[in-house]
């Protein structure tokens, strides 16, 4: 019996410290969105200015390496033909401003083409009667 009381307890917390796993988390808010979209901009831009000084540094050795082998009168093969370094620049961030739907800024939708005639049976001579001049 013991043993059993054992097991539903050890169940029961499981259950317990399991529910908080499976609960949801709520959609980010639309500034946290645009927060989230100017930070992963800040970051690409980051790793064009890193991937830029790299570019730099990798010049100034191949420089000091040809300046070095010249002056010891080494013989060097020419340098590999290579993109010159582009500099990214500022940071500079726009966001992009969706258009919402008319359904979504509170404009009513037209009515939708008729696909078929009325339902009626009525003839339109009666619905509508021709006005006698």
């Amino acid at each position: 019996m013991k043993k059993h009381l054992q097991q539903i307890f050890i169940a029961a917390c499981v259950l317990v410290l399991s529910a908080p796993l499976l609960a949801k988390l709520p959609a980010p808010s639309d500034d946290a969105k645009a927060k989230a979209a100017e930070a992963a901009a800040k970051a690409a831009w980051s790793g064009k200015v890193d991937a830029y000084l790299s570019c730099k540094a990798q010049d100034k050795v191949a420089a000091y390496y040809y300046q070095t082998a010249k002056a010891e009168n080494k013989e060097t093969k020419p340098a590999t033909a290579m993109p010159p370094c582009a500099d990214p620049g500022a940071f500079s961030y726009e966001p992009t401003v969706v258009a919402k739907p008319l359904e979504a800024s509170g404009a009513h939708s037209a009515a939708p083409t008729a696909t078929s005639p009325p339902s009626s049976k009525t003839p339109a001579a009666d619905i509508a009667p021709a006005k006698k001049s």
